[in-house]
């Protein structure tokens, strides 16, 4: 005789069946965010910031371009005004463009570490040029740059033009140099070396008459005195930095 409980016997309990458990779905991990990284892209040639030699570089052909009459009064301003205040080289191509002289700018720099090129031997000098001692430019521009003579006065008259006077390359052959301006609805514009002293005492009547003073230490330098009146129109001298003079006065007198 069977003694088994019966599985439906109420004095048992039932044994609990297994309940496989249930795999839980898959939850995407979330992955850490990397911080963002410093932009390491080159800059573009064009954004690339200028230099006072670039400015000035692009000035000296606009400067050309005048003298040539290929500008006129207006436009050289205007160029002018835009190469000095350029930022980045995306700046100053346009000024130059419609330029024969154009040279497009360099944006190659050198690697680190590299060794600069070799200077060049020095050429001997041109003989230079004998001028007038007057510079005039009447609806129209002219210019007195590179290697000339200049005494001790010197004349500016513009009417409705400009007058460019570079003395950086010029041979001085007095220890003072006056230069007496006249702009009536023009401008006149004058540069000396970097190591000359220049004075000024001018007016402007309805117009400027900038003068960017400047007294050297060395006491044999030459001095370029600058006076005159701007009526409707401007002058504006100032040191160009990076120039010297390269032929002393002392030299010219004979006092070494």
């Amino acid at each position: 005789m069977d003694n088994s409980p019966s599985q439906d016997d109420p004095g048992q309990p039932p044994v609990p069946v297994p309940v496989p458990l249930s795999k839980p779905e898959h939850e995407p991990r979330s992955e850490p965010v990397a911080a963002p990284r410093p932009s390491t892209a080159p800059v573009a040639d064009a954004e690339m910031r200028v230099s006072d030699a670039d400015r000035e570089r692009i000035a000296e052909l606009l400067r050309d371009a005048y003298a040539e009459g290929r500008l006129d009064a207006e436009e050289h301003a205007e160029r002018i005004e835009a190469a000095y205040a350029a930022k980045t080289f995306g700046d100053l191509v346009p000024l130059t463009r419609d330029l024969p002289a154009h040279r497009s700018v360099s944006f190659d720099k050198p690697p680190l570490g590299a060794q600069a090129p070799a200077p060049a031997p020095a050429r001997p000098l041109p003989p230079a040029r004998q001028e007038a001692p007057s510079v005039v430019a009447i609806f129209g521009g002219a210019a007195r740059k590179g290697r000339w003579r200049v005494g001790s006065h010197l004349t500016a008259f513009t009417a409705f033009g400009g007058v460019d006077i570079d003395l950086t390359d010029a041979v001085f052959e007095s220890p003072e140099v006056e230069i007496t301006v006249t702009a009536i609805f023009g401008g006149v514009e004058i540069r000396v070396p970097e190591n000359v002293s220049l004075i000024g005492s001018g007016v402007g009547i309805f117009g400027g008459f900038d003068v960017r003073e400047q007294t050297v230490a060395d006491p044999y330098a030459p001095v370029v005195r600058v006076k005159g009146v701007a009526l409707f129109g401007g002058c504006n001298a100032k040191p160009r930095r990076g120039k010297k003079l390269r032929e002393w006065v002392r030299k010219q007198l004979g006092t070494e």
